[in-house]
């Protein structure tokens, strides 16, 4: 007797093909022809550059590259004019270069056009390279909406040497985006009994442990052997989490008050990691007025102890809203809580002045002194 899922779901877990290595940008044209002869390489005007020897590698094995500047953020405006330019090109696959706006402006136009995309990092500062989701916003550089996409990558090309030359801050942002997949994952399905589910959130608990373990050597010994472990952790295994666990895994309060607080210009500046490190800090805060108030406080004041080691956001001020008033703080609080947001993914209610409150009020005691930091953090405990 057999038996059939009353429900029919489909997972985009991970890229066709990892590659990863030390120089491996100059040999990577053969591959890459094999997914298609008319590339479209797209970067910002810092990762364009950088991209000599794959434009070389994709010349010597016969293919005829063009390369675009996407400019500042994946919107409608921008993905409307490079559909004018892969249109023109003749694109058949698309390559996307740099940090997490620009990889996710890659695939959603390689999306668009029905063609093989190729991501490749330069930072790693997020997960953006591994997975089947691209975030949309405005030309303003707000946060408006997500598109999920058919698959992941076809190729996703980690080359070590590339991403040691990005500035640390890049790589403590992607830290801390990695470190929301647990204190989110936890909240939205740790009661799950899914197998899927269970091993997405477990894998969360792993990647905050390793970050916790490695980043203090990593940042002290820049590209060593635990910085390359920490590159793996905020742009493979964070990827890993989402695919394996969808949607459901992937973002709750963190996110959402990152995405709020983009509605904001003062805090434009500040990275996409660095927004939700904060994020988890607020998540936290609002789970202790939710009734967790023991679990909770540890674990809030435990990141305390590693932001201050690593120079990730503790406050607003940290993210250039030290003179934000209440109306703007309002307005981002009203974006996070709006209908579909992440944020509901929480196991309570979360109103628009509660967040508003758990945004403005006092974190943590020890926010009052935050000297600079000097030693490193301690390991998590497994019940945090």
């Amino acid at each position: 007797m057999t038996t059939s899922l009353s429900v029919t779901s489909t997972l985009a877990i991970a890229p066709a093909q990892v590659v990863r290595g030390e120089g491996i940008l100059s040999t990577q044209g053969e591959a890459i022809a094999a997914l298609g002869q008319h590339p479209l390489v797209v970067g910002g005007q810092h990762s364009l550059p950088r991209m000599q020897p794959l434009i070389e590698s994709l010349t010597q094995a016969g293919l005829t590259p063009h390369t675009a500047d996407y400019g500042r953020d994946c919107s409608e405006a921008t993905l409307e004019r490079l559909r004018g330019i892969a249109q023109d090109h003749q694109t058949d696959v698309v390559i996307g270069v740099g940090g997490g706006k620009a990889l996710d402006t890659a695939k959603l136009l390689a999306h668009q056009r029905r063609c093989p995309v190729v991501t490749v990092p330069t930072s790693g500062a997020t997960c953006a390279a591994w997975t089947a989701l691209s975030n949309v916003y405005s030309e303003a550089g707000a946060f408006r909406y997500d598109v999920a996409l058919d698959r992941c990558p076809d190729r996703l090309i980690l080359d070590y040497a590339l991403i040691r030359t990005s500035p640390p801050r890049t790589l403590v942002a992607g830290i801390g985006d990695g470190l929301a997949k647990w204190y989110e994952a936890s909240v939205s399905s740790g009661s799950s009994d899914q197998t899927l589910i269970i091993s997405a959130v477990q894998q969360g608990r792993v990647l905050r442990d390793i970050l916790f373990q490695k980043t203090p050597a990593a940042l002290r010994q820049w590209g060593g052997p635990e910085w390359r472990e920490v590159v793996d952790a905020t742009v493979l295994l964070a990827g890993v989490i989402g695919g394996v666990g969808g949607a459901q895994c992937r973002t709750v309060a963190a996110h959402a008050v990152h995405n709020g607080l983009t509605q904001l210009p003062a805090c434009h500046d500040a990275l996409h990691g660095e927004k939700v490190a904060y994020g988890i800090l607020v998540q936290l805060r609002l789970e202790e007025m939710g009734g967790k108030s023991s679990l909770a406080t540890a674990a809030r004041q435990q990141l305390i102890q590693f932001y201050r080691a690593t120079g990730l956001p503790q406050t607003l001020a940290d993210l250039g809203l030290g003179n934000a008033t209440l109306a703007d703080l309002q307005q981002a609080a009203d974006f996070a809580c709006r209908e579909g947001s992440d944020i509901h993914h929480l196991p309570f209610t979360v109103s628009p002045d509660a967040l508003l409150a758990a945004m403005v009020s006092p974190l943590c005691p020890e926010l009052r002194e935050r000297p600079r930091p000097s030693s490193s953090p301690s390991t998590a405990p497994s019940e945090v």
